[in-house]
């Protein structure tokens, strides 16, 4: 049998792909994970991680290990914390609520929820979309229990999960923009355009600073646009040509139309999209819709069919 702790360094290795991370969610020291993995491996006979210099993988075996152990993991989670939750008087059935930001990220969600009311027939879930100008004001008022969303996401109240997938980045500009015919564009380009951005009262500066930053990476201001509250009114403001935007570039996919143009960027970084909840009162049927959005979009994989 797998000590406890054995079992969690794996499947938090797996999950990070990176010791240090690893060591940090485990409040131990990198060198104590890299052991407990070692010693796991000998137990096993074989390399469950492939090592470099510059990054961590699972191996075969690996891969197939943390597919057998997750589900029985996150079972024994699920089911401790609704035993948790029905000692205090919390229904431990019901509703889970959850919430989306950008098309690709609710066509994963959408198919992680049926899946979920496929195996929890007396459980339903509620799926919302949540709008970038108020990222995190959902959760707090209590609307959903798990939200996909954009990463970075720094607060004490919010507990953040993996990242699920990533995805590059592409400038939204007119039709007859001088950037609309160029193969690529680099953040000092927008320098030169102005930038429509979003209406930032509830969002983090962080945030903004990554997704609609004031200055190019060599310190150059970039000229600020309108500030918009919904991602209609950006499509709109680009094609009538008042400015441009910086979008995932999977949204050519979705939002094509006459008089725009996606130019990927090729110094920009990702989008990366995760899993967050409330750091407090987390519902009991959370850990179990986790696990089916493991299945989907297992760790290092790119989700498919979104």
């Amino acid at each position: 049998m797998l000590e406890r702790f054995e079992l969690e360094a794996f499947l938090t290795l797996a999950e990070e792909l990176h010791f240090g991370r690893s060591a940090e969610r485990l409040r131990v020291t990198t060198s104590r994970v890299s052991q407990i993995i070692r010693k796991l491996e000998r137990r096993v006979g074989a390399p469950l991680f492939v090592r470099s210099s510059r990054s961590v993988e699972l191996t075969g075996l690996g891969r197939r290990l943390h597919a057998d152990l997750l589900p029985a993991y996150q079972q024994m989670a699920g089911g401790l914390a609704r035993a948790v939750a029905t000692g205090r008087g919390v229904r431990t059935e019901g509703v889970v609520r959850v919430g989306w930001s950008g098309p690709w990220c609710g066509n994963l969600m959408v198919r992680a929820a049926d899946l979920f009311r496929a195996r929890h027939p007396d459980c339903a879930v509620e799926i919302q979309e949540i709008q970038l100008r108020d990222p995190l004001g959902a959760m707090r008022a209590g609307a959903v229990d798990l939200q996909m969303t954009e990463f970075p996401v720094c607060e004490p109240d919010i507990t953040t999960g993996r990242r699920v997938f990533a995805e590059p980045r592409s400038l939204l500009v007119p039709s007859d923009h001088p950037l609309a015919d160029r193969k690529s564009v680099s953040l000092e380009d927008l320098a030169d355009t102005l930038l429509i951005t979003l209406v930032d009262a509830d969002i983090p500066v962080y945030w903004m600073d990554r997704y609609f930053p004031r200055r190019t990476p060599s310190g150059r201001p970039i000229p600020q646009g309108p500030a918009t509250n919904y991602w209609s009114e950006v499509l709109v403001l680009v094609a009538s040509g008042v400015g441009v935007s910086t979008v995932a570039a999977r949204a050519e996919q979705f939002h094509s139309r006459p008089g725009i143009v996606f130019v990927p960027f090729h110094d920009a970084s990702t989008v990366d999209y995760g899993l967050m909840w409330p750091t407090a009162g987390k519902n009991p049927l959370v850990p179990p819709f986790l696990a089916v959005i493991d299945e989907i979009a297992p760790p290092s994989g790119r989700p498919t069919g979104i």
